[in-house]
């Protein structure tokens, strides 16, 4: 197998660091370059070299990309962030590697909650309903008002008594109650679904702590994934978040056009999306046969001690020798 160069972005947050970590368990000749906004994250401990960017929406940022590339001879490019998915996408044909995205188009509307919303409802996409806080009718007795572009949980709201009061950069949904399904779609190079894989999560902080793998409504679901691929431009992995309630009904609520913060969880439950992107786009060949296999995962925190260091500037790759704890 032909030795590659491989650059992670996010490096510093679950999605990028699962990624990571999918990588080094496959143990190809693979070079791992990461960056992130910041110097030194726990992240570095899985690269071979890393580096700090500007934050995406920065005019340097695809300056400072390009100059990675060009350094470390980059084959390919995985981003683990929403923005940067985003911006890598417009300025597509001005990287110098492939890089792994959505069309522009696609990468934006899925930035945005509320335009998902309004794509899905004119295509006849389920989508939990939603509104402009301007345009909210009180319909539904619980409802939740977040952020149109918000990560994780930053800026939730529940029930708030005067949702007209919030700007159009929030968006109000009802306030769904059930079991909170995250599923994984892998699209292949040919625009073909591959495969979806879905759990039932547990969240703390906005983050996945605890899974079990649920099948029982993939039926639904790969009609749903299918109308959303039917619409186009989507490349890779892409992640659906829903609820479901107690009478099997479906409410997608969410779309990330990336590789999702399970991707590490179910990379070992027979649903390996990151080792099917590096077989079909750095080594050309046909993705794996996806071998989903039921199971529980949770997560913990461990330690990544560097012994004698007395700073951070040269802590930026594996040479550091830092042990796992």
């Amino acid at each position: 197998m032909e030795s590659k160069t491989v650059l992670v972005t996010g490096i510093g947050g679950n999605v990028g660091q699962g990624i990571l970590r999918n990588i080094n368990s496959l143990q190809w000749p693979i070079k791992v370059v990461g960056c992130n906004v910041t110097e030194f994250s726990s992240g570095n401990y899985l690269c071979d070299v890393s580096y700090k960017v500007p934050y995406a929406f920065d005019e340097n940022y695809i300056a400072e990309i390009n100059k990675i590339i060009t350094k470390e001879n980059i084959d390919l490019i995985i981003p683990s962030t929403d923005y940067e998915v985003y911006h890598l996408a417009v300025n597509k044909d001005n990287i110098k590697a492939e890089v792994i995205v959505c069309d522009a188009s696609v990468a934006q509307l899925f930035l945005d909650k509320y335009l998902t919303y309004k794509c899905f409802f004119e295509n006849k996409i389920p989508f939990a309903k939603s509104w402009l806080p301007k345009e909210f009718d009180f319909s539904c007795a619980d409802y939740i008002a977040k952020p149109r572009e918000g990560r994780g949980s930053r800026g939730i709201l529940i029930n708030p008594e005067t949702p007209q009061k919030l700007g159009d950069n929030y968006m109000i949904q009802p306030l769904h109650k059930g079991i909170e399904i995250t599923t994984a779609v892998y699209v292949n190079k040919k625009g073909k679904l591959h495969g979806l894989f879905s759990m039932e999560r547990q969240l703390e902080n906005g983050t996945t702590s605890q899974t079990i793998v649920n099948n029982n409504y993939d039926f639904e679901f790969k009609n749903i994934a299918q109308k959303i691929i039917d619409l186009g431009g989507i490349r890779g992995s892409f992640n659906l978040q829903s609820i479901v309630d107690e009478n099997g009904t479906i409410f997608p609520f969410e779309v990330n056009g990336r590789i999702s913060g399970t991707n590490s969880i179910r990379h070992n439950l027979g649903f390996q999306d990151v080792k099917y992107l590096l077989q079909e786009y750095l080594y050309d060949q046909e993705p794996d046969t996806i071998a989903p296999i039921n199971g529980i995962a949770t997560r913990i925190y461990l330690d990544i001690i560097y012994k004698d260091a007395t700073n951070f500037d040269d802590l930026n790759n594996k040479n550091s020798n830092p042990t796992l704890y």
